[in-house]
């Protein structure tokens, strides 16, 4: 729709208010905890000092999910929806689009593979946009030799892959997902499709051979100047400077098979040394924003994990349809897209698809403000995009490569403001978050775009350990934001509104719902063995109340889930990981957290790993779930899951032996809370006692498990 004055805009927003049934739900549980409530504290017990703070734990716990329900459904109670008009850019902007710099982050050559990387690096490079205004940046923070060759070789396939997905309009611009798709029946497409796809799996057996090799043989080596600047690399954590413009969009010469331009592209490992922190990836990308400012100076910056795709080659479009609109572009500091994972199982088997995130909660704190950084995904505004316009770069490439070590070397940052005022923040594990919400505190609005095609498609953890990290330093990294000094208590309530702060709490809460869950799977359990009853009984009209909260509240997300195109299976594997990182991921986030901010321990920032073993694969594609190692957190699973087993077990024991039947009046609620909690933990017991793979769980980890398991019953009865 236009304004008065006709002017129609790049983009549009469309609320969504929700149906009658929704309002309904919403209505009828919020009647039902507060008659929880009245329950509790009406019957709390008079005698027994166990039973008593056993009941008063079981009301905290009970409080604190009802505040967590209702931020979660503050969230979803009007969300948005924004739509771009691409042809209204180009009709307006297209000899006059902003220079755009893309960076992509790599760490670790054996947990992200080389061929991954460029992958990512040349659909990056594929964009439909002017290559001559379009820069790629790779930050080798592991400065491996084996990327900078994959780099290398992916600058020369560009230069087929480039016209061939612009002259068939291909998608995705990920050579490796393009080729997994049959070619049209099209002879002349057919044949130049064969003979992309064999210059691509040359290239591709090139660089997986020489990474099996471990080193890039000295044939290779002599064909480009920048392999000597490994002769002087001391280790990955010491080490110089290292850029390398593979590709110089403003030379004449750099053309494509063609003759189009071809986008600039830059290879870029900063320094570093022993003396000195490294600041993780909040200190990657700080030096590419300083060594692009030099080198390209885009102002607009696309940042991806370099595991991340691009799968829609019109994104950095309408990315730029909300930063270029007349009226309220201004006010706009980051477009966040989803974060979509394109190798989850049918039935998501880890829930780690996040799909009701992005497609539920997401456009609801769109609707109250913006999304929070996610750290992948996003395009930034570095600054005023037409006050840079007009800015040249000078020098040739070498000179830049030169003046560039200094921008990305370890004594640059001293005595300045990066990594506190300027660039991404430091000292936070989840450095992404707390860039965002110092960019929002700052007056910028956030953007949330889901187009109907997927922006970006990345790699999902495939084993149950790589997902319960992972989920460990967001939930640890989140509660840090909180406890802050830039964070809500401080600089937030100041510069944000209270409703999209408490959007913000379901994330920065996420570490802090580790002890009401742990309470609710421990406790009941143990008072069952113990003869201690804290629900109502099975005839009193109170457990109508309990019944309707739990079981409303599970339908409605199986609805949720369903809608948002999972299975039945996928919700109930999602209920199960809801409650495996609540008890252990979100746990250890916690403490962790605290002992940090303390300073008890440091920060340490660790790479989800892209590879897993064949067999580990195969199991994940058959979906079973992969143990395997020794850890603390699946002893604290099989703990957990044989003490509600035992319970389980005495509860049905208990009524059996009773004739009265007053036993089961008594504890049928926390029988039947002990059984649905064996149930989701059935993987664990096949992991404990019946599989013979390598995937099992260790024998080091039950044996642990059943004497504290055993132990806490045993201290229960007696």
């Amino acid at each position: 729709m236009g304004n008065n004055n006709g002017y129609l805009p790049l983009f549009e927003t469309k609320s969504s208010r929700r149906p009658f049934l929704i309002k309904l739900y919403v209505l009828t549980i919020s009647v039902a905890i507060c008659m929880i409530w009245v329950y509790r504290v009406r019957y709390l017990p008079v005698e027994g000092v166990l039973e008593r703070w056993a009941w008063i734990g079981m009301f905290f716990a009970e409080l604190w999910f009802s505040f967590y329900w209702f931020i979660t459904h503050l969230v979803r109670w009007n969300p948005i929806f924004r739509y771009t008009f691409k042809d209204r850019l180009s009709q307006r902007y297209e000899k006059d689009l902003p220079r755009v710099d893309i960076f992509v982050c790599t760490a670790d050559p054996q947990m992200e593979p080389p061929i991954m990387v460029i992958n990512t690096v040349l659909s990056m490079m594929a964009y439909d946009y002017p290559p001559e205004k379009l820069s790629v940046y790779l930050s080798d923070d592991g400065v491996s030799e084996l990327i900078f060759y994959a780099m290398l070789e992916a600058s020369r396939f560009s230069k087929y892959w480039l016209p061939f997905c612009k002259k068939f309009n291909v998608e995705p611009r990920s050579p490796e997902a393009y080729f997994q798709i049959e070619p049209l029946d099209d002879p002349v497409k057919t044949k130049e499709w064969l003979f992309i796809k064999k210059l691509y799996g040359d290239m591709k057996n090139g660089i997986e051979v020489t990474s099996k090799q471990g080193q890039v043989p000295e044939k290779i080596r002599k064909e480009h100047k920048g392999f000597s600047e490994w002769d002087f690399v001391s280790s990955r954590h010491d080490h110089q400077t290292i850029v390398q413009i593979l590709i110089d969009g403003r030379d004449p010469l750099a053309m494509d098979d063609e003759g189009q331009r071809l986008p600039t592209l830059v290879y870029l490992s900063r320094e570093k040394s022993p003396q000195y922190p490294h600041n993780f990836k909040a200190g990657a990308m700080n030096a590419l924003i300083r060594v692009s400012s030099r080198i390209s100076n885009g102002p607009i910056i696309l940042n991806v994990d370099c595991d991340m795709y691009s799968n829609n080659s019109s994104s950095l479009r309408d990315a730029l349809c909300f930063f270029m609109d007349e009226e309220k572009g201004h006010e706009i500091g980051y477009v966040q897209y989803p974060q979509s994972m394109m190798n989850v199982t049918k039935n998501d088997l880890y829930g780690n698809s996040l799909n009701v995130i992005f497609k539920m909660e997401f456009p609801g704190i769109d609707a109250n403000g913006g999304p929070m950084y996610i750290g992948t995904g996003c395009f930034h505004r570095r600054v005023d995009w037409k006050r840079v316009a007009d800015i040249k770069i000078e020098g040739n490439a070498r000179d830049l490569e030169e003046e560039c070590k200094v921008l990305a070397s370890c004594a640059y940052e001293e005595n300045t403001q990066w990594g506190i005022e300027v660039g991404l923040k430091y000292g936070c594990l989840l450095e992404d978050g707390m860039t965002g919400f110092s960019i929002r505190c700052r007056g910028w609005r956030s953007v949330y775009f889901n187009p109907e095609r997927k922006g970006f498609l990345g790699l999902a953890p495939t084993t149950l350990l790589q997902t319960l990290v992972q989920q460990e330093r967001w939930s640890g990294g989140e509660l840090q934001i909180l406890l802050s000094r830039h964070g809500p208590f401080f600089d937030g309530y100041k510069n944000i509104p209270l409703k999209l702060l408490l959007s913000y709490c379901i994330y920065f809460l996420w570490a802090a719902n580790c002890f009401p869950t742990l309470y609710y799977v421990v406790v009941p359990s143990l008072c069952l063995l113990r003869g201690i009853s804290l629900f109502p009984k099975a005839s009193s009209p109170w457990i109508h109340a309990f019944a309707y909260a739990f079981f409303a509240d599970r339908a409605y997300g199986l609805v949720e889930f369903l809608w948002c195109d999972g299975t039945f299976q996928g919700w109930w594997n999602d209920q199960r990981i809801w409650m495996f990182k609540r008890t252990t991921s979100y746990l250890v986030g916690f403490c962790d957290t605290i002992l940090k901010m303390l300073g008890f321990t440091n920060h340490a920032f660790v790479v989800t790993d892209k590879v897993a073993s064949e067999d580990a694969s195969k199991r994940y594609e058959q979906e079973i779930m992969e143990f395997g190692v020794p850890s603390p957190t699946f002893n604290i699973l099989a703990t957990l899951a044989l003490l509600n087993i035992f319970s389980f077990i005495g509860g049905i024991k208990m009524v059996i032996s009773d004739v009265k039947n007053k036993v089961l009046d008594l504890f049928t609620s926390q029988i039947v809370l002990s059984g649905l909690i064996v149930l989701i933990n059935l993987p664990v017991y096949e992991g404990l006692f019946f599989r013979k793979d390598s995937g099992r769980i260790p024998n080091s980890v039950t044996y642990k498990s059943l004497i504290v398991s055993l132990l806490a019953c045993s201290i229960a009865l007696h």
